[in-house]
């Protein structure tokens, strides 16, 4: 049984990749769960800052939502037109890189990476908070329930984007419908009501706020300002995922970038609507009896029926699995990086379902590592969200204005320009708005921990910069094109590694002979330990019969065996010791060593062979310098003429194990 293909499923061809693309039903679960999650965690996060005020707290919710609302509205108008400009590539760092060089890119290709991995952290943590205030008795399982979710995602990933989009589909499609209808039900019951309504199933009453007046107000709704844009954090997902539209990919990317943020915008709006009309504050996740702002909104409106359970679960799935956004576009984004040698090569390959494995990986690796750091509270870690988003958009923004100013300037027509320039002007309002806000989140949660993203953000710059400058280097050493230099040329040294005399090792001989009339055959002794002369004996008889004789028979030089001693037991320093005084004594020459190596393609043949041929090999790429070439020369047990003969049996069957 293949497990790969029991979990990842069947291999893709390059081909099935036009059929692997998506449409708007697949993109809303598979791009929009963060900024739908977000809803979720972005006012609690407000409503935490503001519950020092007590009932009093829950009323500033609406002043501080409003201006997260208008910021929502410019932001999609501003990503609009970048999706319209970009329409395959649309994300923050390739628009920065087009329009305002490298550096400024890598800030935004950095600020993105490290909000991805928070996203997976915080979506998850958040998706678990709300199982934990359904199922109260989980409450002590919260990081092994994260660290579940993360593995699951993760395999969902590693399957592909259609599949994940498809999987989620369901549970994203029931959330908006559900929590939508909450937010009809309840404004339109709190409306009747005068604005006071009665909740049927009452949230538990706010603790005593204290007095804030003046400056101190200011800092702290500025501080529930910050921790509320975290709402906004995924809204630029569908720009950077833009390769994975089906075409046409502008009317797909559009479509879904304007269904997210209807909903976004209508829960917001109505969180901060039914959250003071009905009396709902945050509460301390790290305490038993713990539920979400949403939890208690939707039991508030809908009491606890089957309506509030179908909600709940919904809210549970979309949440945990809010993290899928990242998982799509943190690969996509590495991907681009990659191809201009900014990351590892590796990260812009893709894997056998046509998703690049590596970044998916990566991703899941460091969010776990998030998670186990902070336990899986999402109030730990929201302190280090949304500095890397609202980088991201301002450099986004920025740099669409200075794409629309060249469309200025290459513009043919008056009408042209004058379209240009309020496009340029969507974009500039964009940036500066974001930057202000940008501005706000790290001055207000400096102090509770958005230090760590600042400090981080420049490390992996330098980091970039740094496996740029490698590949830069390498570049340079394999830039040189000259004809081949053959004058002199002769065959190498060939060096045949034998650790028994036996067809494995009869074979190597073989290839060795065909490459070359020089031709040595190296036998490690005390390998394993003191030997008997005896062992060394029959080997010098066995090589004169099998190997000498017939060598003279047909007309070749025979080859000669040297013994070298391996008094350390290690492997490949004698041989290497044997090779330079062959380069001493032949400075002209290249030296080429032949390893004879049992193919393992079982586990067990991982267990119950030596692993001699791969380590003496990597001995010799490491130490042999360039003028040392290394051969394996395979063996496989199944292949024809495997099977040792009856009469051989007992003289070879100890020396092959």
């Amino acid at each position: 049984m293949d497990l790969g293909k029991l979990l990842l499923g069947r291999r893709l061809a390059n081909r099935d990749a036009r059929e692997r693309k998506i449409g708007t039903f697949e993109a809303v679960p598979a791009m929009g769960l963060d900024a739908l999650g977000s809803s979720a965690y972005g006012p609690e996060a407000a409503l935490a800052v503001l519950a020092v005020l007590g009932t009093a707290g829950t009323h500033w919710l609406r002043p501080v939502t409003l201006p997260i609302v208008a910021l929502l509205v410019i932001l999609f108008v501003s990503y609009r037109q970048t999706i319209r400009a970009y329409p395959h590539q649309g994300g923050a760092y390739y628009v920065a890189r087009c329009n305002l060089g490298v550096l400024p890119s890598l800030f935004a290709a950095a600020a993105l990476m490290i909000d991805y991995v928070l996203n997976v952290a915080v979506g998850i943590s958040a998706g678990v908070a709300v199982l934990v205030s359904l199922l109260p008795s989980l409450h002590a399982h919260t990081l092994a329930l994260c660290l579940g979710v993360l593995a699951l995602l993760t395999l969902t990933n590693l399957r592909g984007t259609q599949e994940s989009g498809r999987l989620f589909a369901l549970p994203t499609y029931t959330f908006i419908a559900s929590f939508v209808a909450i937010v009809v039900i309840g404004t339109a019951r709190a409306l009747a009501a005068g604005g006071h309504p009665a909740a049927l199933t009452p949230p538990p009453a706010p603790h005593a706020g204290a007095a804030v007046r003046g400056a101190s107000l200011i800092w702290l709704l500025l501080r529930a300002f910050a921790s509320g844009c975290t709402a906004m954090t995924g809204v630029e997902a569908v720009s950077n995922g833009m390769g994975a539209f089906r075409e046409p990919s502008v009317r797909y990317g559009t479509r879904t970038l304007a269904l997210l943020v209807l909903v976004l915008g209508v829960l917001l709006a109505g969180i901060a609507y039914l959250a003071p009309a009905y009396g709902v504050a945050a509460m301390d996740q790290t305490r038993p009896g713990y539920r979400t702002v949403l939890a208690q909104i939707a039991g508030a409106v809908l009491g606890h029926g089957a309506l509030y359970a179908i909600a709940l679960v919904a809210l549970v799935c979309v949440l945990t699995v809010s993290a899928n956004t990242s998982f799509v576009a943190f690969p996509r984004l590495c991907r681009s990086v990659a191809a201009d040698g900014f990351l590892p090569q590796p990260f812009a390959v893709s894997g056998r379902r046509l998703v690049y494995t590596v970044g998916v990986l990566y991703l899941a690796a460091c969010a776990g590592v998030l998670l186990l750091a902070f336990g899986g509270i999402t109030d730990r870690l929201i302190p280090l969200f949304a500095v890397g988003a609202f980088l991201s958009f301002t450099l986004s923004q920025a740099a669409m204005v200075a794409h629309w100013r060249t469309c200025v300037r290459e513009a043919k027509s008056a009408v042209e320009r004058r379209r240009h320039r309020v496009r340029a002007a969507i974009n500039a309002t964009g940036a500066t708005t974001t930057a202000l806000a940008l501005a706000v989140i790290v001055v207000a949660k400096f102090a509770e921990g958005a230090w760590i993203t600042v400090l981080v953000l420049p490390c992996v710059i330098g980091l970039l910069l740094a496996i740029r400058s490698y590949y830069a280097e390498v570049e340079r050493l394999f830039r040189g094109l000259a004809p081949l230099a053959l004058e002199g040329a002769q065959p190498p040294v060939v060096l045949v590694a034998i650790e028994h005399w036996n067809r494995l090792a009869a074979k190597a001989l073989e290839f060795g002979i065909g490459l070359s009339p020089d031709v040595v055959g190296v036998h490690l002794t005390e390998l394993e330990g003191p030997e008997d002369d005896e062992r060394e004996r029959t080997l010098r008889e066995r090589w004169r019969e099998h190997v000498e004789a017939p060598a003279r028979a047909a007309g070749l030089r025979a080859p000669p065996l040297r013994l070298v001693q391996a008094p350390f037991r290690t492997i490949h320093e004698p041989l290497l010791a044997l090779i330079r005084e062959i380069e001493a004594e032949q400075p002209q020459r290249r030296v080429a060593v032949l390893i004879p190596e049992l193919v393992k393609q079982h586990w067990y043949q991982q267990v119950l062979h030596s692993h001699r041929g791969r380590r003496l090999r990597a001995g010799l790429l490491r130490h042999g310098g360039s003028r040392v070439t290394v051969i394996s020369v395979p063996w496989y047990l199944d292949e024809p003429g495997a099977d040792v003969p009856p009469g051989d049996a007992g003289r070879d069957g100890a020396e092959a194990r």
